[in-house]
């Protein structure tokens, strides 16, 4: 299991352990963490699962496809180094301790 901690605007952190194989937005759906809508779930064809990344986790994670790059400017306030969609992000044992914040809502 891989240890995620997501932080909701407010600053509230939920730390949440995700099967390897799962995505990060799995994670949070599949335990209640609030502000990851998935409305698509997990196809890729919506925003409602961005976040921001922890900048000490960037280059931990596979870079971005072009269809995530191109959902992400549907997400609100996009960062462009660290907003990620988390319906693309597969959890590794590698990712244990990653850092996520979610954004204050989602579109």
């Amino acid at each position: 299991m891989a240890r995620i901690t997501y932080i909701e605007h407010n600053g509230t952190r939920h730390e949440v352990d995700v099967k390897p194989g799962m995505t990060v937005m799995e994670g949070a759906r599949d335990n209640g963490v609030p502000g990851i809508d998935a409305d698509c779930g997990g196809a890729c064809a919506c925003s409602t699962c961005h976040v921001y990344v922890d900048p000490a986790w960037l280059d931990q994670l596979p870079p971005k496809d072009p269809m995530e790059e191109d959902m992400l400017d549907f997400a609100y306030q996009p960062d462009p180094e660290r907003s990620r969609l988390t319906c693309q992000i597969k959890v590794t044992d590698a990712l244990d301790g990653l850092v996520v914040q979610l954004p204050e809502r989602q579109i």
